[in-house]
């Protein structure tokens, strides 16, 4: 008798906990399994307007071996992630650690520091659109009061996509910097009390206490920070005008999947864009999981 009401209990307990969770299993079946499993089929077959298909097997695959524009979108996008990801870290370790000292104002500065992180990103790209503007732009009025040459920023090969990094740096550091700080302050303080006594500096209690004990947390920051930077899509949609020469010289894989599925109609071969980059963060995440091992510091 004492077994039977016990898995009654443990069948209540299960159709309660299931229950609970059941608005979220449906919320990421709809808008993420089933999106995702969509894709994949797509990949596998042509499909133009108005979503007529067709199968094509390894078609879409072997026509982004000999793509062109598919490995220029490529080899843009790991220029991004050689920019942005070390910028990003190194800027929010710096702000983080800053901010954990007494200085006068933190707060405000935190403040200040994720603002940007709140900002709708197109508002951002549009301030900085005109700011970046070759003939009535605010930069460019700096540049030439200071006796320098004006640029058309967004457009010239050599600082359109250095302009994109800058302001998707700027956008992911203060983000980033809240992580790092809480991570920072969840050291415990005797370790900085000890390397005191011993006469350490600031400098050296930063590089031998806060910067391993924090590799954890940076672990977790390098990581979004990379798959993120492989997903760099709004920025550039915003800030570059599809038909500008300079698009062909920033566009990253994204940018490519959205112009193949949604200007050119090609959303088998879009898909299989899509396919191709989930791979690639795949197996650069599995690759951080593996080396972490070797840096970050679980004490």
């Amino acid at each position: 008798m004492k077994k039977r009401r016990l898995t009654r209990e443990k069948l209540t307990n299960w159709l309660w906990g299931y229950s609970m969770i059941l608005p979220l299993l449906l919320g990421l079946g709809v808008f993420y399994f089933y999106p995702v499993g969509k894709v994949m089929r797509d990949s596998f077959y042509n499909v133009g307007a108005f979503n007529k298909s067709s199968w094509a097997g390894l078609a879409n695959y072997e026509k982004m071996l000999s793509d062109s524009g598919m490995w220029k979108s490529l080899g843009n996008t790991f220029s991004y992630v050689l920019i942005i990801i070390p910028a990003t870290v190194f800027f929010s370790l710096v702000l983080a650690a800053l901010l954990n000292t007494k200085i006068r104002g933190r707060g405000v500065f935190r403040v200040i520091f994720f603002i940007p992180t709140v900002t709708m990103s197109a508002a951002i790209a549009m301030v900085w659109r005109w700011i970046f503007n070759g003939d009535f732009g605010i930069l460019n009025y700096l540049v030439k009061l200071l006796g320098g040459q004006g640029h058309y920023w967004l457009s010239e090969q050599a600082t359109a996509l250095v302009c994109i990094s800058l302001v998707t740096i700027w956008m992911g550091v203060g983000y980033n910097m809240i992580i790092l700080l809480a991570g920072i302050q969840g050291i415990p303080s005797v370790y900085y009390e000890a390397a005191e006594l011993d006469g350490a500096s600031k400098i050296r209690q930063f590089f031998t206490i806060t910067l391993p004990l924090v590799t954890p947390t940076l672990f977790f920051v390098l990581t979004t920070t990379v798959i993120s930077t492989l997903q760099i899509f709004d920025v550039i949609y915003m800030m570059i005008p599809a038909k500008s020469t300079a698009m062909r010289y920033t566009q990253s894989v994204v940018m490519y999947f959205y112009r193949n599925a949604f200007e050119f109609s090609k959303k088998g071969y879009a898909s299989a864009i899509a396919v191709f980059l989930f791979v690639i963060i795949m197996l650069l995440t599995l690759l951080q999981m593996r080396l972490q091992k070797k840096w970050v510091v679980y004490d």
